[in-house]
């Protein structure tokens, strides 16, 4: 299988999802206020049911070109959110998807470390040039999030995607690798270097 790693930062930890988040994930899918800036309307339980069962299958693709990974706070395996990674069929490149964290939950406002740390995965071990994200252009709080986690504006693409029977535009960013590397954090870098922090005690 091709599994990532658990990565650590100061403030949370991605690893791979585990059967037993079923609940909390297809809880984020269902929801009406937690889906309402993704790109995807909000679904059923039996949508959200195969959804998950996809992601979860994930590791298994050769080659892997999505990396559903849950969010969790740095001492604990409680699934909290989700945070996605596209790896595009041409070129070096790759999209950020689905981050998203549950009302209440302890690492709210670290968001930007989750995409911090997969994008270090990424221009890592998989050996990325170019990551990139985007956000509904009237979802005020997103620019923040991308500006922590060293993502540089790019454009507005028209309409991108249809949700609640109407149109969005979306705000692009991007980072490539060179640039991006030399604002990362030591954890950061650990991943980068394929070196695995040591767990704590």
């Amino acid at each position: 299988m091709n599994r990532v790693p658990v990565l650590r930062g100061e403030h949370l930890r991605l690893r791979e999802l585990h059967a037993d988040d079923h609940e909390p994930f297809a809880r984020i899918l269902t929801h009406r206020v937690l889906t309402r800036f993704l790109g995807v309307d909000r679904m059923d339980p039996g949508q959200a049911h195969d959804t998950f069962a996809r992601s979860l299958a994930q590791p298994h693709a050769h080659p892997r070109r999505r990396y559903t990974l849950a969010v969790c706070a740095p001492d604990d395996d409680t699934f909290l959110g989700t945070m996605g990674l596209l790896v595009e069929d041409y070129g070096s490149n790759a999209m950020l998807t689905s981050l998203v964290l549950l009302p209440g939950s302890p690492v709210r406002g670290h968001g930007h470390e989750a995409g911090r740390l997969l994008m270090a995965y990424g221009f890592g071990h998989l050996g990325l040039h170019r990551i990139w994200a985007g956000h509904r252009s009237d979802h005020q709080h997103m620019p923040r999030v991308m500006h922590a986690a060293g993502l540089r504006p790019e454009a507005t693409l028209r309409q991108l995607f249809s949700t609640r029977g109407c149109w969005h535009d979306v705000t692009t960013y991007a980072a490539v690798a060179p640039e991006w590397k030399l604002q990362a954090s030591g954890n950061e870098l650990a991943i980068l270097d394929g070196v695995r922090p040591l767990d704590r005690v």
